[in-house]
């Protein structure tokens, strides 16, 4: 009699067992082996490559729709295509909620959308980041409208904890219709190639309205939302690499918005000298340079993620760390467009320093900019709109933030990127710098226009009036002089005089206003 309890119980435990080894195994092996096919791992084996081994904690697993008709009532696999819960990656706490392909095609129905929902609260409630592995291929058509509430719910929770806490896409297959707004309300979105799409509407819908024939990957794949859109930040080739990357964006973000980012312990001195960037960068402000190496020779250890490298070249921004402590870095790339602002690369460095700004991480500005770029096209296109787009993003930033000015800052380009006018803590300057209104050639042609026509000789006259418009407006310490820079450094000084006053800016505070928000250009 003692005995008939706990053997009853056994069997009920052994019924669990069963039943929870068939939903981990899912749709089974041909399934699997399909996945595989088409150059993509299965949900689990993802789940394995973002978290620490073992430490996966599946809630819902059991889920099961409820919805009939279609042929539904048939099909009611557990998990309904969609695996969430928790982990640790790196030893910290990370929610994630990863789209079963395998299971109804990752689409979303009720129950789906609810474990999402489920997962999104849990995580903006524990102040942990968020991590969406995504692989589906919209709402589920025979569940209708349901389905599409389903997405509004996603939709209100990313904005909600936008700033709050990390939200991370990572896209691994078909992101299609409604479904795609989502990885554009997160922070970060991956992508991997050759198998990541995200559009609204797909190359069947493109051709039966305007008669245009494309395929999946022109119309929405990685490489075109890494360099065309700016929708993707980071593009891999294979699954393991870009999970392993996202792995090392986490390492780089606190866990919420209350605390400040993980420090690393480096090896790299903080005094450490840098001689070779006085080599790296030419003295005639219209040499070209790569402005990553000016970077790798600051930072520790030379590691720069960079966000949308391959997007808005023009401008650099990426996360590093000095002396164990991260920092955000926005600088000019001479290598393209001659390190002009232009409307794509406002925008681009307007989102990352807003991002910066929202989870306590200082800004580091380099500055080698010659103005905004001229032209019918960038106006038309709305570079007003974009420039004011950073100039806020900068104005409105509370966290610590450093300018260095390389070599030239001219015009309105200078004070967007992060000048002491519009808040900038420090302002550091090279020897070489040159901030003026516009290059020397260009004022003289405006401020001595009709001396230099009158002149006997006018290209004698005009390049005197050239050097002495250098001589007088746009020597190294001009700028210092007028308190417009805090001190004019030695080049290979940088990282050293950058890590003491990171040091000294540590514990920043700023009361902002109250208001309900503020109303930023678009």
């Amino acid at each position: 009699m003692v005995d008939k309890p706990h053997s009853y119980l056994g069997s009920r435990v052994a019924e669990l067992h069963s039943v929870k080894a068939t939903a981990v195994a899912g749709p089974g092996p041909r399934a699997s082996a399909q996945q595989h096919a088409k150059g993509k791992l299965t949900v689990r084996e993802r789940l394995d490559l973002l978290f620490d081994e073992g430490t996966f904690r599946e809630i819902e697993q059991l889920r099961r729709h409820r919805a009939a008709g279609f042929g539904l009532e048939d099909r009611r696999p557990h998990t309904d295509g969609v695996v969430t819960g928790w982990g640790k990656v790196d030893g910290r706490t990370v929610f994630a909620y990863a789209h079963d392909f395998r299971i109804f095609g990752g689409s979303l129905g009720e129950a789906h959308a609810e474990k999402i929902h489920k997962i999104m609260d849990m995580a903006e409630s524990a102040g942990a980041p968020l991590v969406c592995l995504g692989d589906g291929a919209g709402a589920r058509i025979q569940e209708g409208v349901t389905a599409l509430a389903g997405y509004g719910g996603i939709f209100r929770r990313n904005v909600q904890a936008s700033g709050v806490i990390p939200q991370i896409s990572v896209m691994l297959g078909p992101c299609a219709g409604g479904a795609a707004y989502s990885p554009a309300l997160t922070d970060f979105v991956f992508a991997v190639r050759n198998v990541a799409q995200l559009y609204l509407t797909g190359p069947d819908v493109v051709q039966a309205v305007t008669g245009e024939t494309v395929t999946h990957e022109q119309l929405g794949g990685a490489e075109v939302h890494a360099s065309v859109t700016g929708t993707v930040s980071f593009v891999h080739d294979t699954e393991a690499e870009c999970l392993a990357e996202v792995r090392h964006l986490l390492s780089l973000l606190p866990s919420n918005n209350r605390e400040l980012p993980p420090v690393q312990p480096t090896g790299d001195p903080p005094d450490r000298r840098c001689p070779r960037l006085l080599d790296l960068v030419p003295a005639d402000p219209r040499g070209s340079y790569d402005m990553r190496e000016v970077i790798g020779e600051i930072v520790d250890d030379g590691d720069l993620l960079e966000v949308h490298a391959s997007w808005a070249r023009n401008i650099v921004c990426g996360l590093a760390r000095l002396d164990g402590h991260v920092v955000g870095i926005v600088a000019n790339q001479p290598r393209m467009l001659a390190g002009a602002l232009d409307g794509l690369a406002s925008a681009k460095a307007a989102r990352f320093v807003q991002t910066c700004d929202a989870f306590s991480i200082p800004l580091v500005t380099l500055v080698d900019v010659p103005g905004f770029l001229p032209g019918t096209a960038q106006e038309h296109s709305g570079i007003i709109r974009h420039g004011a787009q950073l100039l806020y993003a900068y104005c409105s930033a509370t966290v610590p933030r450093i300018q260095v000015i390389l070599r030239k800052a001219y015009g309105g380009a200078y004070i967007v990127m992060d000048s002491r006018s519009i808040g900038a803590d420090l302002s550091f300057a090279w020897p070489s710098n040159e901030i003026a209104v516009m290059g020397a050639e260009s004022a003289a042609n405006v401020v001595f226009r009709r001396e230099i026509a009158a002149a006997p000789d006018p290209e004698v006259a005009r390049r005197q009036r050239i050097k002495q418009y250098e001589q007088e407006l746009m020597h190294p310490y001009y700028a210092a002089e007028r308190g417009l820079v805090d001190d004019v450094i030695d080049p290979a000084e940088t990282r050293a005089v950058l890590i003491g006053a990171l040091e000294t800016l540590r514990a920043k505070r700023v009361q902002l206003p109250g208001r309900k928000h503020g109303n930023p250009p678009t």
